[in-house]
């Protein structure tokens, strides 16, 4: 006589083994997955942020001036606007001359049109070989003025060379200002930052860290301000009030070292992630160009669609930066390039 319905076990005792072990595979999977890509080193900081210092306040002042002359007095700047993008050219090499030093065009053609990466360097006294590229695109997006994505990255890094003339870095540094990140060239063979990440590559020069400056201007601290694609919306804040450092696996090390440097010296809220390049957002600016020629890079961003209302339009104008966040950022990565070139904060 069979037994009743009610009476049959649903697993016979080797599933109920093999269930328990994929639980617990799946466990060991889901922790490792949030050490590898998630935990970061360090504390985000948290509370009040304090006052500018004399130092700060200047450099928010400075980003300020260059970000309104990249998006208010130019403007839109990109292949369709050409007059514009050479004098964004001209403008930064200007600066980048008055601060000292001299500065390389790499220049390549599109369609009879010239386009211009910019350089400076200062070769390293200890580890020459060893290099630091810092960069961020001066290019606009169709008819936006541009002002956040991308005139923050492309002052800060205008910002940031100005800091390091005349300092000895035991590592070489070299500050870049990058052309055609957006489209119709973004992460095709024409966007800038590959152009000139190829031409590294084909030197066999040794790149050891490169932070790609994005879109660092716009912060809330109102709850829902932040958004993720799924699921890391269930594990990072609401509030888009930090500064975030993501890179792809390879560039674990780099994030875990860039985001331990920030904290140990910015009191400023900072989140990091080193997650695969497919997920949306990873890969979308000049790091990506590195990373396809087997270098670390790391972006440092507000993480632009993510947060900022204005992504991509006409209304990403100068009066929707936040200067003296964006002032407390540039400062922190000051400290950060300091200890990737190899030197000790003083």
């Amino acid at each position: 006589m069979s037994k009743p319905w009610w009476k049959i076990p649903l697993l016979n005792r080797s599933g109920v083994i093999r269930l328990a072990i994929l639980s617990i595979i799946l466990l060991i999977v889901i922790f490792g997955a949030w050490f590898l890509m998630i935990r970061m080193p360090g504390e985000s900081y948290h509370g009040e942020l304090p006052p500018l210092t004399q130092k700060e306040v200047t450099l928010q002042n400075a980003l300020q001036q260059d970000v309104e002359k990249l998006a208010g007095e130019i403007g839109r700047r990109n292949y369709l606007y050409y007059d514009g993008l050479i004098a964004a050219t001209d403008f930064l090499e200007r600066e980048l001359s008055q601060a000292g030093y001299k500065v390389k065009r790499q220049g390549y053609e599109i369609d009879n049109q010239t386009y211009y990466n910019l350089e400076v360097e200062i070769i390293g006294t200890e580890k020459p070989q060893e290099i630091v590229v810092v960069g961020g695109h001066y290019d606009s997006v169709y008819t936006s003025p541009a002002a956040n994505d991308n005139g923050t990255g492309a002052a800060a890094t205008l910002e940031l060379a100005r800091l390091f003339a005349g300092k000895q870095p035991a590592r070489t540094l070299r500050f870049v200002e990058f052309v055609n990140e957006e489209p119709p060239f973004f992460q095709t063979d024409d966007m800038g930052s590959l152009v000139y990440a190829k031409q590294c590559r084909d030197r066999k020069e040794n790149i050891v860290a490169m932070l790609s400056l994005e879109t660092m201007g716009y912060y809330s601290n109102k709850i829902g301000s932040q958004q993720y694609p799924f699921p890391l919306d269930r594990i990072y804040p609401l509030q888009g009030n930090f500064i975030g450092f993501i890179g792809n696996l390879g560039s674990r090390k780099l994030v875990h070292n860039v985001v331990a440097s920030f904290r140990r010296h910015a009191k400023f809220p900072s989140e990091g992630a080193t997650l695969p390049h497919k997920i949306p957002g990873v890969g979308w600016s000049d790091q990506w160009a590195f990373w396809q020629q087997g270098y670390p890079g790391v972006m440092v961003t507000d993480t632009a669609p993510f947060r900022y209302p204005y992504y991509h339009t006409d209304e990403d104008t100068p009066d929707k930066v936040d200067y003296e966040r964006l002032a407390r950022v540039v400062a922190g990565l000051e400290q950060v390039i300091t200890e990737l070139a190899g030197n000790k904060v003083r």
